[in-house]
């Protein structure tokens, strides 16, 4: 038996103790992710989730280990383009993993662009990886969502007020769940059939946050209504890349290119030079230089804009640029 598994038995062992019965069910799992935690923080002497996650046995299974999340959106890029493109989010960021650029106005992607950008992506994670896949109402077709299912992927996306859905042998309108629900509050349906197509059974969640307008409406294929909104939470990370791209950073949309594989080869320059500011950025915090180029006591500026500043930062002062870029073969 492993150390790491010996330690966290042992610590489960003391914490069900304060439980009155045997934990069962998600109780049982709230008990299994604890323990897991706590036997990864004092094996890795790190509350870094890559290090807790290397001092937690296999057998374990806790949810706490690392997951890969994407997320999957479109933007329009140069002129009359859009991009179709998979993102991991790492530190509040969305880094860009792999695109699709075709010729078309602003709009929606067909499906079989959506399955063909996953399978590329699920070619280049190693097996046995954890991952959660986001997207909004344009990713929730029902043949995404079987490929992703025969993935091992996890799944949040949001769904049509339109889609028809059949539950406990009753069909109705997804929208008529959020004539049920104030705001605040959550209706969580298991065991779905989604669409006329009867796809699933999934999880479909009709959520009315605090402030909207409006309700949301999910569909998952997770066993927990609180893990799909969590992770979805997540997607709108998505939002600042484009802005940072356009607006905030480096205007591709003014590029006034019009073939798509131009734009697509445009797109490599500008992506890994997001992520060199980015990963200046997050130098800039590990090695404590916000006050350098920030001077407040309070430092609200997202990793791109950091990097920007430090950049900035070393051209005036002569300083050496750090640059790094590791190519994997």
């Amino acid at each position: 038996m492993s150390d790491n598994l010996r330690r966290y038995r042992a610590i489960r062992q003391a914490l069900k103790q304060g439980y009155p019965g045997e934990p069962s069910g998600r109780l049982a799992q709230h008990l299994t992710t604890l323990a897991a935690f706590i036997s990864g923080i004092v094996g890795s002497k790190s509350s870094q989730l890559p290090s807790i996650a290397t001092k937690v046995p296999d057998r374990a299974k806790p949810d706490s280990r690392v997951t890969l999340v994407l997320v999957m959106d479109g933007s329009g890029v140069g002129r009359g383009c859009c991009a179709l493109m998979m993102h991991v989010i790492y530190k509040g960021r969305a880094l860009p993993l792999a695109w699709r650029v075709r010729q078309c106005p602003k709009g929606h992607f067909p499906e079989d662009l959506h399955i063909a950008l996953v399978e590329l992506v699920s070619n280049l994670i190693p097996e046995g990886t954890k991952v959660v896949f986001l997207g909004d109402g344009e990713f929730d077709g029902i043949k995404l969502q079987e490929t992703m299912h025969k993935a091992g992927w996890r799944y949040a996306c949001r769904t049509s007020k339109g889609n028809t859905a059949t539950w406990d042998d009753e069909t109705f309108h997804v929208d008529e769940l959020g004539a049920c629900i104030k705001p605040g509050r959550l209706i969580e349906l298991k065991e779905v059939a989604l669409t006329r197509e009867a796809y699933g059974p999934v999880m479909l969640l009709c959520c009315w946050a605090q402030g909207h307008a409006e309700p949301l409406y999910l569909v998952s294929n997770m066993s927990s209504a609180e893990d799909a909104i969590d992770y979805y939470k997540k997607r709108f990370r998505i939002e600042t890349f484009f802005s940072d791209q356009k607006s905030r950073g480096f205007n591709i949309h003014k590029s006034h290119l019009t073939d798509a594989q131009r734009l697509s080869r445009l797109l490599i320059a500008s992506c890994l030079a997001y992520i060199w500011l980015v990963y200046l950025g997050s130098l800039c915090q590990k090695e404590r230089w916000q006050s350098i180029i920030h001077r407040r006591k309070r430092c609200d500026l997202s990793l791109f804009q950091l990097g920007l500043r430090l950049l900035e930062h070393f051209l005036n002062e002569e300083l050496p640029i750090p640059v790094q870029f590791h190519v994997i073969i």
